[in-house]
């Protein structure tokens, strides 16, 4: 004899209503787990192409592993009463996400970019995903009450499912991030299930202690303050305090401070790569790469009166050029970045700031400026579409005819250096001179490092050193960037290289190795208590 389906129970109007509730916050909360796993993973492994790689399969594979196993419990139970237990421990999970962060991002930060992030995925939210998979195939036994309106029952529950998802998605990215944070999202995303199965246990069923306990469980962690800014004694002596951190629609920003004697350093940070870093006393950046984008552009153009600052940062560069008298506007996508760089750094309101993708804004403005500086960094390189060869030639289009433009890129000369001589091939079709300013010190040893490119049309010009042999450069600067002003790279006329064009510009793969090099970087060198905590 075949097996007979039998139906399950019917559940009653309000029970019937409240398993379709659940669907649609399941399916919201699985989004808001997918799209802010970067923010939490950013600070150590950036946000690079294989960090969402790491983050769509970890979501993929857990979810698919909750369908299979929740469709094996529907199968042996017609009690709502698993379905939320499992709901609980999927918001148990999702608090969990925030306290365990650090520890898990410290044990895999020896795995390298694409395992570290692949793993330290799967342990922090590969649990809370795989039980939220469970939620669908139970919701469909509970719900599915005759065969002949299965088709209806299920499309409509993926439906709701889905319709959650949108709303868990668009919040979260457009609203939540830059009102809450990340951690506190997480919170608040996890006492949402909680309190979903604490409602059922206390209303449904009568367990009202059950359902007080499921309840009062994330209160704890509400109670917790999580807006402490770490400060610690590093091993050097300094004093490292974290002054201001931010979670805005573009990243995670901290101000954090130095001081050790009477020296008083303040950096910027953005998912833990800086952004710039000054002396408090003087304002003047104590890293090289601003300097010989202030200088040489205006040694081979001394007579320009206009300045376009492209990804503004602590805003050293733009104030530089202000301050000289040059018409100045700088254009940055966060309006987070330009308000801690006006609150710490100095950086004068009366500078007019586009807030806007740099694209868009070269694309539609219609002035043209006589130095241009792109200062771009998304995770831990130039975004690929503003080093194509159609932004290489925007960029040209918005210049002057003596128009110069400087551009601030991790490059390697000589390991690796497919992409890196893409950058100046492509610039090399646009431009008629191009040259390479390397901040490192010994380029043969040095696998990669700040480049600084200068580009311009016409005839090779001098450069007029008197234009800023008085400017004053930070002691912490001054060796290389002395160094650097002398020196030129070109690339062997062999070297191979690519045009790199807004329908391929595989700089994300091609330079993983540089990226896993600068995030070593950064863990060397920036302690973990102060980029995490």
């Amino acid at each position: 004899m075949p097996s007979q389906v039998h139906p399950s129970p019917v559940p009653s109007q309000w029970l019937r209503s409240y398993l379709l509730l659940t669907a649609g916050l399941c399916g919201a909360i699985v989004m808001v787990v997918e799209v802010l796993g970067s923010r939490v993973i950013g600070p150590f492994f950036g946000v690079s192409l294989f960090v969402w790689t790491s983050l769509i399969t970890v979501t993929l594979v857990a979810l698919a592993l909750g369908y299979a196993f929740g469709g094996r419990l529907a199968d042996r139970t017609e009690s709502p009463a698993l379905l939320y237990a499992i709901v609980l421990a999927a918001g148990l999970c999702v608090l969990a996400v925030p306290l365990l962060q650090a520890v898990v991002l410290k044990a895999c930060v020896g795995l390298g970019l694409r395992l570290g992030s692949l793993l330290a995925s799967a342990v922090l939210f590969g649990p809370a995903l795989f039980l939220l998979g469970c939620v669908s195939p139970l919701l469909v036994r509970l719900l599915a009450n005759e065969m002949k309106s299965l088709g209806r029952t299920v499309g409509g529950l993926y439906a709701l499912s889905t319709a959650g998802s949108f709303v868990g998605t668009v919040a979260t990215g457009f609203f939540l991030i830059g009102v809450l944070g990340v951690s506190r999202i997480f919170l608040l995303s996890g006492a949402l299930l909680c309190a979903l199965a604490a409602t059922y246990f206390f209303a449904f069923r009568r367990q009202r202690l059950l359902g007080l306990v499921a309840m009062l469980l994330p209160l704890g962690l509400f109670l917790i303050p999580s807006d402490a800014l770490p400060s610690k004694i590093l091993v050097d002596g300094t004093r490292a305090t974290v002054i201001e951190k931010r979670d805005s629609f573009y990243g995670n920003l901290r101000v954090v401070d130095y001081q050790a004697g009477e020296r008083h350093t303040r950096e910027l940070a953005i998912d833990g790569l800086i952004q710039g870093g000054g002396d408090v006393a003087t304002g003047l950046s104590v890293y090289e790469y601003p300097y010989p984008m202030q200088f040489l552009p205006v040694a081979l153009h001394p007579d320009g009166r206009s300045s376009l600052v492209i990804g503004l940062g602590a805003g050293f560069i733009a104030r530089w050029y202000a301050a000289r008298g040059i018409e100045t506007e700088v254009v940055d996508i966060d309006p987070a970045v330009v308000d801690l760089a006006r609150k710490h750094f100095n950086f004068p309101a009366t500078i007019p700031v586009h807030i806007e993708d740099a694209r868009h804004f070269l694309a539609q403005s219609k002035k043209s400026f006589d130095y241009i500086v792109l200062d771009v960094f998304n995770g831990d390189t130039t975004p690929g579409h503003l080093l194509s060869v159609e932004a290489m030639r925007l960029l040209a289009q918005r210049l002057k005819p003596q128009g110069v433009l400087a551009i601030n890129l991790i490059g390697s000369l000589r390991r690796e250096n497919f992409m890196t001589a893409s950058v100046i091939h492509t610039l090399q079709t646009v431009f008629d001179q191009v040259q390479i300013i390397p901040l490192i010190r010994d380029v043969a040893q040095q696998q990669s490092g700040n480049l600084v490119v200068l580009a311009y049309r016409g005839a090779q010009r001098s450069s007029n050193s008197a234009a800023y042999a008085q400017e004053p450069v930070h002691p912490m600067a001054r060796d290389l960037v002395t160094h650097a002003l002398q020196k030129r790279f070109s690339f062997p006329v062999d070297t191979p290289a690519m045009l790199l064009t807004d329908d391929f510009n595989p700089i994300d793969l091609r330079d993983l190795w540089m990226k896993e090099e600068v995030r070593s970087n950064i863990l060397e060198t920036t302690d973990l208590d102060i980029l995490l905590g």
